[in-house]
Protein backbone atom coordinates (compact mmCIF):
# COMPACT_ATOMS: atom_id res chain seq x y z
CA UNK A 1 0.00 0.00 0.00
CA UNK A 2 0.93 3.69 -0.45
CA UNK A 3 -0.55 6.22 1.49
CA UNK A 4 -0.27 10.20 1.31
CA UNK A 5 -0.06 12.55 4.22
CA UNK A 6 0.83 16.20 4.43
CA UNK A 7 -0.53 19.83 5.51
CA UNK A 8 -3.84 20.29 5.78
CA UNK A 9 -4.04 23.84 4.46
CA UNK A 10 -2.43 23.51 1.17
CA UNK A 11 -3.88 25.86 -1.50
CA UNK A 12 -6.24 25.11 -4.50
CA UNK A 13 -3.56 25.58 -7.22
CA UNK A 14 -0.99 23.26 -4.76
CA UNK A 15 -3.29 20.84 -4.79
CA UNK A 16 -3.53 21.24 -8.67
CA UNK A 17 -0.21 20.93 -9.09
CA UNK A 18 0.77 17.84 -7.06
CA UNK A 19 -2.61 16.40 -8.45
CA UNK A 20 -0.52 16.18 -11.40
CA UNK A 21 2.94 14.88 -9.47
CA UNK A 22 1.01 12.18 -7.82
CA UNK A 23 -0.50 11.31 -10.97
CA UNK A 24 2.89 10.44 -12.52
CA UNK A 25 4.24 8.72 -9.43
CA UNK A 26 0.93 6.54 -9.23
CA UNK A 27 1.32 5.26 -12.32
CA UNK A 28 4.45 2.77 -11.75
CA UNK A 29 3.07 1.82 -8.53
CA UNK A 30 -0.13 0.76 -10.49
CA UNK A 31 1.64 -1.60 -13.12
CA UNK A 32 3.35 -2.99 -9.96
CA UNK A 33 -0.29 -4.23 -8.70
CA UNK A 34 -0.05 -1.53 -5.94
CA UNK A 35 -2.95 0.04 -4.14
CA UNK A 36 -3.23 3.77 -2.31
CA UNK A 37 -4.49 4.20 1.07
CA UNK A 38 -6.45 7.84 2.00
CA UNK A 39 -8.04 8.77 5.29
CA UNK A 40 -11.01 10.38 3.65
CA UNK A 41 -11.10 14.26 3.91
CA UNK A 42 -10.60 17.22 1.57
CA UNK A 43 -7.83 18.86 0.21
CA UNK A 44 -4.64 16.16 -0.59
CA UNK A 45 -7.04 13.17 -0.22
CA UNK A 46 -9.15 14.18 -3.08
CA UNK A 47 -6.50 15.23 -5.15
CA UNK A 48 -4.11 11.45 -3.85
CA UNK A 49 -7.54 10.09 -4.80
CA UNK A 50 -8.24 11.79 -7.96
CA UNK A 51 -4.38 10.84 -9.26
CA UNK A 52 -4.99 7.44 -8.49
CA UNK A 53 -7.81 6.68 -10.47
CA UNK A 54 -6.34 8.64 -13.63
CA UNK A 55 -3.02 6.29 -12.75
CA UNK A 56 -5.15 3.44 -12.84
CA UNK A 57 -3.94 2.35 -8.98
CA UNK A 58 -6.64 0.87 -7.19
CA UNK A 59 -7.33 3.34 -4.06
CA UNK A 60 -9.09 1.82 -0.49
CA UNK A 61 -10.58 4.58 1.03
CA UNK A 62 -10.75 5.13 5.30
CA UNK A 63 -13.66 6.41 6.47
CA UNK A 64 -14.26 6.61 10.38
CA UNK A 65 -16.44 4.47 12.33
CA UNK A 66 -18.33 4.44 15.83
CA UNK A 67 -19.54 1.26 16.68
CA UNK A 68 -19.15 -0.27 12.95
CA UNK A 69 -21.39 2.44 11.60
CA UNK A 70 -19.73 5.02 9.88
CA UNK A 71 -19.37 8.26 11.92
CA UNK A 72 -20.46 11.99 10.99
CA UNK A 73 -18.19 13.97 8.76
CA UNK A 74 -18.33 17.75 9.32
CA UNK A 75 -19.85 19.34 5.35
CA UNK A 76 -16.57 19.73 3.96
CA UNK A 77 -14.92 16.47 5.16
CA UNK A 78 -18.49 15.12 3.94
CA UNK A 79 -18.38 15.95 0.67
CA UNK A 80 -14.84 14.64 -0.01
CA UNK A 81 -15.32 11.56 1.14
CA UNK A 82 -18.24 10.93 -1.37
CA UNK A 83 -16.13 11.65 -3.80
CA UNK A 84 -13.30 9.57 -2.28
CA UNK A 85 -16.23 6.47 -2.60
CA UNK A 86 -16.75 7.09 -6.23
CA UNK A 87 -13.19 6.64 -6.90
CA UNK A 88 -12.61 3.97 -4.40
CA UNK A 89 -12.33 -0.06 -5.23
CA UNK A 90 -12.72 -0.92 -1.47
CA UNK A 91 -13.60 0.88 1.77
CA UNK A 92 -12.18 0.28 5.19
CA UNK A 93 -14.28 1.83 8.59
CA UNK A 94 -11.61 2.08 11.03
CA UNK A 95 -13.03 3.31 14.71
CA UNK A 96 -11.78 6.81 15.62
CA UNK A 97 -13.99 9.82 16.35
CA UNK A 98 -12.83 12.37 13.23
CA UNK A 99 -13.66 15.61 15.68
CA UNK A 100 -10.91 14.25 17.52
CA UNK A 101 -7.11 15.47 16.49
CA UNK A 102 -5.62 12.64 18.95
CA UNK A 103 -8.36 10.09 17.58
CA UNK A 104 -7.32 11.19 13.74
CA UNK A 105 -3.22 10.78 14.46
CA UNK A 106 -3.73 7.43 16.26
CA UNK A 107 -5.93 6.47 13.21
CA UNK A 108 -3.09 7.82 10.59
CA UNK A 109 -0.37 6.21 12.86
CA UNK A 110 -2.34 2.66 12.49
CA UNK A 111 -2.72 2.80 8.46
CA UNK A 112 0.89 3.94 8.26
CA UNK A 113 2.08 0.89 9.57
CA UNK A 114 0.21 -1.12 7.24
CA UNK A 115 2.50 1.00 4.09
CA UNK A 116 5.03 -0.13 2.62
CA UNK A 117 5.89 3.38 1.31
CA UNK A 118 4.69 7.10 2.14
CA UNK A 119 4.03 10.05 -0.02
CA UNK A 120 4.51 13.03 2.27
CA UNK A 121 3.34 16.85 1.31
CA UNK A 122 5.68 18.57 3.41
CA UNK A 123 7.25 21.71 3.36
CA UNK A 124 9.63 20.73 6.22
CA UNK A 125 7.97 23.02 8.67
CA UNK A 126 7.11 20.83 12.81
CA UNK A 127 3.93 19.74 13.91
CA UNK A 128 1.74 22.29 15.49
CA UNK A 129 -1.99 21.68 16.79
CA UNK A 130 -3.34 22.04 13.41
CA UNK A 131 -0.97 20.15 11.31
CA UNK A 132 0.77 16.72 12.51
CA UNK A 133 2.33 15.96 8.89
CA UNK A 134 5.81 16.50 10.54
CA UNK A 135 4.71 13.89 13.22
CA UNK A 136 3.61 11.43 10.55
CA UNK A 137 6.54 11.44 8.59
CA UNK A 138 8.89 10.62 11.55
CA UNK A 139 6.60 7.81 12.30
CA UNK A 140 6.45 6.40 9.12
CA UNK A 141 9.99 6.52 9.23
CA UNK A 142 10.16 5.09 12.64
CA UNK A 143 8.79 1.91 11.68
CA UNK A 144 10.50 1.40 8.67
CA UNK A 145 8.22 2.70 6.06
CA UNK A 146 9.56 4.51 3.09
CA UNK A 147 9.30 8.33 2.76
CA UNK A 148 8.71 10.38 -0.25
CA UNK A 149 8.97 14.25 0.21
CA UNK A 150 7.00 16.37 -1.79
CA UNK A 151 6.77 20.13 -2.31
CA UNK A 152 6.61 21.13 -5.51
CA UNK A 153 8.26 24.07 -6.76
CA UNK A 154 5.39 26.98 -6.22
CA UNK A 155 3.29 25.15 -3.63
CA UNK A 156 2.06 27.09 -0.96
CA UNK A 157 -0.47 26.65 2.36
CA UNK A 158 -4.02 28.23 2.46
CA UNK A 159 -3.83 32.02 3.32
CA UNK A 160 -5.16 32.65 6.93
CA UNK A 161 -6.97 35.87 7.90
CA UNK A 162 -5.05 37.89 5.44
CA UNK A 163 -1.81 36.47 5.62
CA UNK A 164 0.16 36.13 2.73
CA UNK A 165 0.22 32.40 1.59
Amino acid sequence: MIAVVGHPDLSAPTLALLEEELRSRLAGFAKAGRAGLVRAGKGLPVAFGRAARTAGLALVTVLPSYNGVPAQLTEPDRKAAGELLLLSEQVRLVEYDPGDRGACVAADESLLRSCARVLAVWDGSPSTGRDATAHLVAYARSHGVDVEVLWPSGAAHQAVCGEPS
